[in-house]
């Protein structure tokens, strides 16, 4: 089973890197963009195929590893 989990700053958590990249943006003449929130995405093949224990544990990996919870927010995308 394929899954998707998408990693952001929770909102109110500083963002340099957003920062940087809004900075580019203007540089390079895109002047509508008021802000940029950067995060990351993870793409994982588990060989788990039911979809209920698949969520699970990647509820599980999201908590230990995959997000900073404190600071981070996660959303878990399941595919075929």
């Amino acid at each position: 089973m394929r899954a998707r989990v998408h990693v952001m700053l929770k909102p109110g958590v500083l963002d340099p890197q957003g920062k940087a990249i809004a900075h580019a943006l203007g540089s390079l003449g895109f002047k509508g963009v008021n802000e940029v929130r950067q995060g990351k995405v993870i793409d994982l093949d588990l060989a788990e195929s039911d979809p209920a224990r698949a969520k699970a544990e990647l509820e599980q990996m999201c908590r230990q590893l995959l997000a900073n919870t404190v600071i981070e927010s996660y959303q878990i995308e399941l595919g075929q």
